[in-house]
């Protein structure tokens, strides 16, 4: 990014690098795995979709109840490199605050979500 920075009547082009990134919203960086279902003030709902040992980029999700359409097995690799896997049954749900992660699944089986983000 580069920042115009006025010295007298002339200006200076200052690039300004940053070592910090916030990754984007789900849908938006990932729109093969992410639809949004559903959306209003309130609330959004996304479907997740994921084949056989596909991947996704580093991504973010607001405060959020999954709902599990398949039982699945996923690795979350987070922002400062280190990774997770976690596992979860077909009709089990859990609740996740805002969060930053890159997902692969691990299986040979499709993973199938669907996100409940919460705007209030």
């Amino acid at each position: 990014m580069f920042r115009k920075l006025f010295v007298g009547m002339s200006f200076i082009a200052v690039a300004i690098f940053s070592t910090t990134t916030i990754a984007e919203d789900g849908v938006v960086a990932d729109p093969k795995h992410y639809t949004v279902e559903f959306e209003n003030e309130k609330v959004r709902i996304i479907r997740i979709k994921y084949g056989p040992g596909e991947k996704s980029v580093m991504h973010t999700h607001g405060p959020n109840v999954a709902v599990f359409l398949t039982t699945n097995a996923v690795r979350f690799t987070l922002p400062d490199g280190t990774s997770v896997d976690a596992s979860a049954e077909a009709g089990g749900v859990q609740w996740a605050d805002a969060e930053e992660h890159l997902p692969e699944n691990l299986s040979d089986e499709l993973l199938e979500v669907v996100l409940i983000e919460l705007k209030e």
